[in-house]
């Protein structure tokens, strides 16, 4: 299980740095996305295409609060802080929940995000 929560922190901090490569290469090749309240995006062609915008901004902050680890599940939360490319900084929290596959070398076959932007005295 230590492990699985390595892999998760792994995979929260490639988010920070923009590392798609990471990113993908942690993915399934049919990975589903569900980003609550947007769309839901399947396969890594097209997380690869979804995610191009977010090259430009940049992580200030990265607060991963908890991990949870189950036998074929995991869930992580926290809250980041970025600076888009127009200079706007903004903070917000996140959960994921990940459904998994492969014990030894796990790959993320799903996942389902919630993103919620704080108010601006958190900033």
């Amino acid at each position: 299980m230590r492990e699985r929560e390595e892999f998760i922190r792994g995979f929260n901090e490639a988010f920070a740095k923009n590392d798609l490569d990471f990113i993908l290469d942690s993915m399934t090749e049919d990975i589903e996305w569900n980003l609550v309240g947007e769309e839901i995006t399947k396969g890594k062609a097209a997380v690869k295409e979804f995610m191009k915008p977010m090259e430009k901004v940049e992580t200030l902050e990265m607060e991963l609060d908890k991990i949870i680890n189950g036998e074929h599940t995991a869930a992580a939360y926290g809250r980041m802080k970025i600076k888009e490319s127009s200079g706007e900084v903004k903070s917000f929290g996140f959960a994921d929940f990940y459904e998994l596959e492969g014990k030894t070398n796990p790959k993320i076959s799903k996942m389902t995000s919630f993103v919620v932007k704080e108010k601006d005295n958190r900033s």
